[in-house]
């Protein structure tokens, strides 16, 4: 069992469309301790070429809740603007949008000394996440 006093946080990003990791995703982290408390913001990261995100802020001691917010408006953006042959991505989206949901915010609750490894699995119109390991 870790003796640490504070949890600490990783996440990846899989683009379930293309069966690829996504690339240049602003991801920001931020922390509460206590379920009424308000939310500090720790700072962000992209993703790299693997869709990793590795260098995330730590987390202060005593969080009790992470919000992860995810930029995937601008990546599927830049995405559709680099493969414009693309077009059946956008015969669903409305005003020509290349995506359903332009961010994405997974709040979760941490306990002291874990590391919680949450993943992003995304594509245009929809998106699931789980704890990894």
């Amino acid at each position: 069992m870790s003796t640490s006093t504070t949890a600490s946080v990783s996440t990846h990003i899989l683009d379930t469309s293309v069966g690829r990791p996504a690339e240049a995703v602003a991801v920001h982290l931020s922390a509460r301790s206590g379920g009424e408390a308000d939310w500090q913001a720790l700072g962000g990261s992209a993703t790299d070429a693997d869709g990793r995100c590795k260098d995330l802020p730590a987390l202060p001691e005593g969080t009790t809740h992470v919000r992860l917010d995810f930029d995937t408006e601008t990546y599927f953006a830049k995405k559709q603007a680099a493969a414009q042959q693309d077009a059946p991505a956008l015969r669903d989206s409305e005003n020509g949008r290349p995506v359903f949901f332009p961010e994405v915010t997974i709040t979760f609750a941490v306990v002291p000394g874990e590391h919680y490894h949450v993943p992003l699995l995304l594509n245009p119109f929809g998106y699931s996440v789980y704890r990894g390991s």
